[in-house]
């Protein structure tokens, strides 16, 4: 199997637990690019949050792309231009943003500049490892300002690329369903991490905006291999010829992966490039 384009889920998978790309990996894949293999960065965060790993990674020499926001929106680094784009209508939105008031939740919305949250005050999650601020960790990760709006349904007036809901992890996955059930037949609903829960059109994923990449380099998925290691990656897993699942992924990612490499601490898509390269 001739490899031409390497897909890369970020957080867990392509990021180490530090949130740093280790040396390994980012000489492993600046020297994929050199010899023309396209690197395409999939992620569920926003545009913003993840051009300094491109950059990083030296994808606007090499052409590569970002597909962002769970696969709403796919970004040449070159031209800094979106190549594919569908964001959630602004009466959609309020729809959802009403609907969510609910539940015990943390929604978060955004536009270029600023990430839109209630109350900036309530922004605490209980994690295995201790309290957590989830605003703050989203609005730096994205790169965004910080503005409190009372009502987001009220305010938002213009479309959204996503909405991300942060919630306990216990009552997530006891209320999803009903958090979904009004919009299962127009929306798309996904767990990216077991505190996270977010909205995009329906139809849209990652491996959506992928094969929108894979159209413009002509290139098949069969020539594609993918990693991952939550389950908003099984799209691109299951699209990719090649579909990896990192040693830290969920057990659901890692059963339909083609194969499981090392851990995202142990430089698993180094070992796995090695391997298919």
């Amino acid at each position: 199997m001739t490899i031409k384009a390497i897909v890369l889920d970020i957080d867990g998978t392509l990021l180490t637990s530090e949130r740093k790309i280790s040396q390994g990996t980012r000489e492993a894949l600046i020297r994929a690019q050199k010899d023309g293999i396209k690197v395409i960065l999939a992620s569920g965060r926003p545009t913003p949050g993840m051009l300094h790993l491109a950059e990083e990674l030296c994808m606007d020499t090499y052409e590569g792309y970002i597909v962002s926001y769970n696969g709403v929106m796919a970004l040449d680094c070159q031209t800094k231009q979106p190549i594919f784009s569908q964001p959630i209508p602004t009466d959609l939105a309020k729809q959802i943003l009403t609907h969510l008031k609910e539940f015990e939740l943390i929604p978060m919305i955004n536009d270029e500049t600023y990430m839109y949250v209630n109350d900036v005050f309530n922004n605490q999650l209980q994690l295995p490892d201790g309290p957590f601020n989830i605003i703050q960790y989203e609005s730096r990760g994205g790169q965004f300002r910080l503005c409190e709006v009372p009502d987001l349904a009220e305010f938002v007036d213009f479309p959204l690329y996503k909405i991300l809901i942060a919630g306990e992890i216990e009552y997530l996955q006891q209320h999803y369903q009903a958090i979904q059930a009004p919009f299962i037949t127009t929306l798309t609903a996904a767990f990216s991490a077991p505190v996270y829960f977010e909205f995009t059109m329906k139809g849209i994923d990652k491996a959506k905006a992928v094969s929108e990449v894979a159209k413009k380099l002509l290139i098949t998925p069969e020539e594609i291999i993918a990693f991952g290691d939550g389950q908003n990656d099984r799209t691109i897993i299951e699209y990719a010829g090649m579909g990896i699942a990192m040693g830290n992924a969920v057990d659901e990612l890692k059963a339909i992966a083609d194969d499981i490499t090392l851990s995202n601490d142990e430089e698993g898509i180094v070992a796995a490039l090695k391997k298919y390269l």
